[in-house]
């Protein structure tokens, strides 16, 4: 097949050569095949990267300076040029990850221009705010950009979390230097494309992918401000130690272990295709899905069985195909980690109700079929380590008292989910779900809402207006002012 090969890397608004031969290459996830490689980022491309992003931030009359109106222009342009390459996104990063297409094309290629045009009305109220002084005099509160960002995302749903990141960014007037993850590159390298002819000013963006060593260069360069992380918890504590040291804000959004709480008035079966998008969307390899499912015992075995038969009624194959609602792992590695986790969960004694194994009709690609653990004890391995992959843990309760625990009793909080007859009811139960964000017979990330994790999950929030005021620094100038 022809692969998608670029030369260049995206610094300071055109492609420069990079600083070494090195290059990532990347294979499909489905195939294995090698489908395009592109220049691995060095030491030296992330200075240069920095030292373009820090003089478009210093530039006097520079995208910092520019009116919330004129970054407007040209981040709506920006949001056109993604739409106009929405359908070849999905399609590089489907191949790259194996996320089923139709997702791919919800996720991947809607989501950027929708937070760049959220992002870019936002940003137009409350830049200033005047306050009447307690002491006689006037206050001007002002929100200005907090310089140079460095953003690293993952590989689950990379250009919806490189968004998450870059939308607010650009529109507060910061600039950033992007760290892809090495297996979605293509896709990031496409979204370049999409700047240069929105014209984007130089060094406003910049995209540089690397690996662990690279980005933890970037992470502590001088040149950054503020750094933006989406990733592993165990990453994102050495991150917060060398921000720390550094008195350099951070916005972590970690590793979960959701849980899906079902109470006892609740039919899955009704449920069952936000459950599947609760639980086992994108082949299990998004954060906040809720992995440990909670069912009570007195239908206990009810509960079991549904979720066992959709599992098993799901189609596995070619995530290109639009009847596919499960696809391959991202990599041979990623597959070997969750085989691992789930030959733990038989050895730990849980009950194997559906999956466990490849699927037969599959000789190339790396795909693990959605797996269902009944009789999980709350405190096994498979039941508090996040896996990255579909496998579920069926966990049984006693009394909503006990569901509360259960759910509160790990060290991730970012997600979860409450499964009612009455919404009511679910709403006072994810009251008590110590979680960063709890759904109601299902779980969408709205660009309003604030979404984020406490515990080992994080710290800062992404989307709505906290979003936003996580690239801004608040100052206050004292006016020689009475007040009005």
């Amino acid at each position: 097949m022809t692969t998608i090969d670029y030369q260049g890397l995206y610094v300071d608004g055109a492609w420069a050569p990079p600083a070494t031969a090195q290059r990532i290459e990347v294979h499909s996830a489905t195939t294995e095949e090698l489908v395009g490689s592109v220049p691995e980022a060095t030491e030296a491309d992330i200075d240069a990267a920095v030292a373009a992003a820090r003089g478009a931030f210093d530039d006097p009359t520079g995208w910092a300076m520019w009116t919330p109106d004129r970054r407007r222009e040209v981040l709506e342009r920006f949001a056109t040029a993604l739409e106009s390459r929405g359908a070849e996104t999905a399609r590089r990063v489907t191949i790259q990850n194996g996320m089923p297409l139709w997702l791919a094309m919800n996720f991947e290629a809607g989501f950027p221009a929708v937070l760049l045009r959220y992002y870019s009305g936002l940003v137009e109220a409350g830049l200033e705010e005047r306050r009447q002084g307690m002491l006689g005099k006037q206050s001007l509160v002002l929100h200005e950009p907090i310089g140079v960002v460095a953003a690293i995302v993952p590989w689950n749903v990379p250009q919806a979390i490189t968004f998450l990141k870059l939308a607010p960014a650009l529109a507060a007037g910061c600039t950033v230097v992007l760290k892809p993850a090495p297996e979605t590159v293509l896709d990031a390298f496409l979204m370049a494309e999409a700047a240069i002819e929105a014209g984007l000013p130089p060094g406003v963006l910049n995209i540089v992918p690397a690996g662990r060593e690279v980005g933890a260069y970037l992470i502590q360069h001088p040149g950054v401000d503020k750094v933006s992380f989406t990733g592993s918890t165990a990453a994102g504590r050495s991150i917060a130690q060398t921000c720390g040291r550094l008195l350099r804000p951070a916005t972590l959004e970690l590793g979960g272990k959701s849980a899906a709480v079902v109470l006892d008035d609740a039919d899955l079966g009704e449920l069952a295709e936000s459950f599947f998008a609760s639980t086992l969307l994108n082949n299990g390899q998004i954060c906040w899905l809720g992995t440990r499912v909670l069912a009570p015992r007195s239908k206990y075995d009810t509960v079991v069985d549904t979720i066992a038969d959709l599992a098993s009624s799901l189609k596995i194959g070619d995530p290109l195909a639009e009847d596919t609602q499960v696809g391959p792992l991202v990599s041979s590695r990623q597959r070997d980690r969750v085989e691992s986790y789930i030959e733990k969960g038989k050895s730990d004694g849980g009950r194997l109700v559906a999956g466990g194994g490849r699927p037969k009709d599959f000789d190339k690609g790396w795909f693990v079929e959605p797996t269902i653990f009944a009789d999980v004890d709350r405190k096994a391995t498979i039941a508090q380590e996040e896996i990255f992959g579909p496998v579920l843990a069926v966990i049984p309760y006693e009394d909503e008292d006990d569901a509360v625990a259960i759910a509160n009793g790990t060290d991730y909080g970012l997600g979860g989910s409450v499964w009612t007859a009455d919404r009511e009811r679910g709403a006072a139960f994810a009251r008590k779900v110590r979680s960063g964000t709890v759904g109601v017979n299902g779980y969408v990330n709205d660009p309003v809402s604030p979404f984020g994790g406490i515990k080992s999950s994080g710290m800062g929030r992404e989307l709505g207006p906290e979003g936003l005021s996580a690239f801004q620094i608040v100052k206050t100038i004292y006016l020689d002012e009475p007040n009005a």
